[in-house]
């Protein structure tokens, strides 16, 4: 099949992506795509300029498994062990709400300064050249901006305005409950040292050495009193994580706009951590020397008692020795009163273990003995020390309805009533132990009872204050031991690397990274809008449009006419839209297959597609290639024709088919050689009726005999029906499509009706073709010109027409109708 038969075939070529058309497509906007990113990259360059750079910091530590001390080793009764750590848990505690408020209130964060500069915001940490000195015994509103403007060398104006004002107490540290403000509005000028007092607030501004005259007064300055509450739920956000699995060094990050600032609470963090751990660890061994001191203060009284008996029994008696036997009972005696004074003081530590127990003591501060070593115990407090602090850190951090609190007491309640039988079975071992002992004390007692009266008096004080002396030797032995763990003590975590400032870049705004940003959507904007415009486009814009919509062949198109006239052809005989026509004409001639003489019919599926435009200068193409041609504008509505050629509409032909007027007096001569012009004549009442009547017919017969070529303007098909009615006249129907005007939507429709009617000779003429708009859709299958369809960016056809810019003249259209 040959290339000319091709375009009268569309669904027999190929579909295929045509690369360089929609790249023209895009390029054509080329202008779009450079402003676009020239919008783009000044939006980077301004937001990088004036954004608020943010920094990160970060810190390390080593977090140990705390050496817990169990207050039983410390008195003698148990083994030092290694607790178990579990660092989520101390990673919990760093973020604790306690902590990071403990790390608050140590650090100078109760005022904020800032300088305002232009668009942007400064704060000023540590380099503020003025400094507010308030009392903190006085409630001061908070998250209020005071604007302070250097007046002068030392005065300054201090303004305020603020609504729903609440007030902190910074001695207390909490928000005052009943004090607040609903509207403040202050402006007054104050000196730099003066102290500030009003019924809302109190404080003196004074300079600092950073003050300089010549530079501050240009400038403005703002500072706030903080919520510390709030600094704290904001200051959690510091970021706590392993530096590795199953690691014990932790990574503390922080991100924020003041470098000094996040160094200090970072390392103030760490360093309050490790107060807290030893805090902590340090529980025990003060619980053990305070439970030692009211033991000695009980035992202090006893011994001074019987030691002044002692004395002054000897001094009375003059005794200064016992005999050999005796002495012998007495140190049986005496050793057997140590032992039982040592179990009952582990007896006693176990009853006051066992209310410790009972009263249900969160913080389980175990209170201490001496001298009994049971692992099976010591293991059973272990445990539950590790569930109690295991919940304090629960809670930390979520509610008591937290389902997994409810779990965990359950473990601490099974933990308490096993720890509870132990005891219990502890003091029953040891009352029988004392028993026994007291038993053999009961025989010694009887050999001593058959001493003399003197030396069993004698022996009995001597016992009394040996008891009270090796108790009260014992309890301080203990409280020197845990005195020197105290002193000696230690947190097991330690900072390995502190937060420095070492000049960091921001991590935002990321500059370079920003203006890449800005170059994609630079670019990717307009790419957009021009994809979506054509995607959502519901008018036909080139000719595969079109052939998705029919099956009939496109006849041609006729480019876009800046005329202000349709009188194109005539005006302009080399102009390119006259060689589409010339196109149009031979593809006519060639469709006809040697019929001499053809009536052809123009119609569209809306107004204002240029049916009539095509109409007037196909006509004349026709009659300016020699043949005897003749315009009918059989638009009987909306007759204008007669204007284009400055003619009369008075007779046409809807008085010739009433027969007002024969069909002599209804032919008009127009300006164009061998064209002759039908009006429709005056509006009728009934055009679909005249149209269909008989005289039509004859109409046609007779002017058919007349002219080579016929050319019938109709009235639209999606309107009216009359160019169905005209259709069986007509050797070819020409359908019109305007570019950038025609709805498919409506279109659509219309063609597809002509297709189940199964009408002969139709064909697609495009009209109005702006090579600025679609360069890719018209090229390269209409060969037969020269060259107007290869329009990718060249011109019209390499200077073979000339489009007469004197046609937009005044007057020239008065000079082209008089010939």
């Amino acid at each position: 099949m040959s290339e000319q038969e091709n375009i009268y075939n569309p669904d027999q070529r190929e579909e295929s992506v045509d690369y360089k058309a929609i790249f023209l497509k895009f390029f054509r906007y080329w202008y779009f795509f450079i402003l676009s990113v020239i919008i783009a990259l000044t939006i980077a360059y301004f937001f990088n300029k004036y954004a608020t750079p943010v920094y990160e910091i970060s810190s390390r530590m080593l977090v140990k498994d705390p050496q817990k001390v169990d207050p039983q080793t410390m008195i003698g009764m148990g083994t030092y062990g290694r607790a178990q750590n579990n660092i989520q848990n101390e990673i919990v505690v760093l973020q604790s709400y306690t902590v990071v408020n403990r790390t608050i209130k140590k650090l100078d964060f109760y005022i904020s300064y800032y300088a305002e500069e232009s668009f942007k915001t400064t704060e000023l940490y540590k380099n503020s050249p003025i400094q507010v000195i308030f009392d903190s015994l006085v409630p001061q509103p908070i998250s209020l901006n005071f604007y302070l403007n250097p007046v002068g060398d030392n005065a300054f104006e201090l303004s305020v305005t603020g609504e729903n004002i609440r007030y902190y107490n910074y001695t207390a540290h909490n928000v005052v409950p009943d004090m607040s403000l609903p509207l403040l509005e202050y402006n007054e000028t104050h000196r730099f040292g003066e102290k500030i007092e009003t019924p809302y607030f109190s404080f003196t501004v004074i300079k600092t050495l950073l003050y300089d005259p010549d530079n501050n007064e240009s400038n403005d300055y703002r500072f706030l009193f903080n919520n510390i509450d709030y600094l704290t739920r904001f200051n959690r956000s510091v970021r706590v994580e392993p530096l590795a699995q199953n690691s014990s060094i932790i990574k503390l990050a922080l991100r924020g706009t003041n470098i000094n600032k996040m160094v200090d609470f970072l390392n103030m963090l760490m360093k309050e951590y490790l107060i807290i751990e030893l805090e902590d660890k340090n529980k025990t061994s003060e619980n053990t020397i305070a439970f030692i001191n009211h033991e000695l203060e009980i035992l202090e009284d006893s011994l001074n008692s019987s030691e002044a008996k002692l004395r002054e029994f000897m001094i009375d008696n003059k005794v200064m020795n016992l005999e050999t036997q005796t002495d012998f009972y007495f140190s049986n005696l005496y050793e057997l009163q140590n032992e039982k004074a040592t179990m009952l003081v582990k007896a006693k530590y176990y009853q006051h273990l066992k209310e410790y127990v009972i009263r249900d003591e969160s913080d389980m501060l175990i209170p201490p003995t001496m001298g009994v070593e049971d692992n099976v115990i010591n293991g059973q407090i272990q445990n539950l020390l590790a569930l109690y602090a295991e919940r304090v850190n629960l809670l930390s951090t979520s509610t008591d309805r937290n389902p997994y609190l409810k779990g965990l007491n359950e473990q601490i309640d099974l933990a308490k009533r096993t720890l509870m039988v132990s005891i219990n079975n502890i003091i029953s071992t040891s009352d029988i132990t004392i028993k026994s002992i007291d038993d053999r004390i009961d025989v010694l007692y009887e050999k001593i009872g058959e001493l003399p009266d003197l030396d069993r008096e004698f022996f009995n004080i001597n016992r009394q204050f040996g008891i009270n002396n090796s108790l009260y030797t014992f309890l301080l032995q203990k409280r020197s031991e845990a005195q020197i763990s105290l002193a000696s003590s230690f947190a097991d975590s330690e900072v390995i690397d502190f937060a420095m400032n070492v000049g960091q870049s921001p991590v935002t705004p990321k500059k370079s990274f920003n203006y890449m940003i800005a170059l994609f959507f630079g670019f990717i904007i307009p790419f957009l809008f021009i994809f979506l415009k054509d995607y959502l486009n519901d008018k036909i814009i080139d000719k595969k449009d079109v052939e998705r919509l029919t099956n009939y062949p496109i006849i041609g198109h006729v480019m876009h006419s800046t005329k202000l006239t349709n009188l194109v052809v005539s005006g302009a005989p080399k102009s390119s839209i006259a060689e589409s026509f010339r196109l149009i004409r031979t593809n006519l001639q060639f469709t006809a297959r040697g019929k001499e003489k053809q009536c052809i019919l123009v119609t569209s599926d809306m107004v204002s597609a240029g049916k009539t435009f095509v109409s007037i200068n196909l006509s004349t193409i026709f009659a300016m290639y020699g043949q005897k041609t003749l315009l009918m504008g059989f638009d009987l509505r909306k007759p204008k024709i007669y204007q284009d050629f400055g003619l009369t509409n008075t007779a046409g032909i809807t008085s010739y088919l009433i027969n007002k007027n024969s069909l002599e007096e209804v032919i008009q001569t127009s300006p164009v050689k061998n064209l002759d012009v039908i009006m429709a004549g005056p509006v009728p009442p009934n055009p679909s009726e005249l149209i269909g009547s008989e005289k039509t017919d004859e109409m046609f017969e007779e002017l058919k005999k007349i002219y080579d070529f016929i050319i019938i303007d109709t009235p639209p098909l999606g309107l009216v029906t009359d160019a169905f009615l005209l259709m069986k006249y007509a050797d070819n129907n020409l359908f019109v499509v305007r570019q950038g005007f025609t709805h498919k939507k409506i279109f659509a429709p219309i063609i597809k009706d002509l297709e189940k009617r199964e009408l002969p000779n139709i064909s697609i003429l495009i009209n109005d073709v702006k090579l600025s708009k679609a360069p890719y859709g018209y090229g390269y299958s209409y060969g037969y010109g020269y060259g107007y369809g290869y329009g990718y960016g060249y011109g019209y056809g390499y200077g073979y027409y000339t489009d007469d810019k004197d046609m937009e003249k005044p007057g020239m259209i008065k000079r082209i109708l008089k010939g």
